[in-house]
């Protein structure tokens, strides 16, 4: 075996759908809480 083909890594690391999912999660969270604070900014004019 050549030493160049022992350094490269063929293989990707699994990625589960939990990661997927909570990756999403966080997002959506985040977004949704952004969007309150500007609603709430916005009508009681804070």
């Amino acid at each position: 075996m050549d030493w160049r083909t022992d350094m490269i890594r063929v293989e990707s690391p699994p990625v589960t759908r939990e990661e997927e999912a909570a990756y999403a999660a966080g997002w959506t969270i985040s977004g949704l809480a952004t969007l309150g604070t500007i609603i709430a900014v916005w009508l009681f004019a804070i």
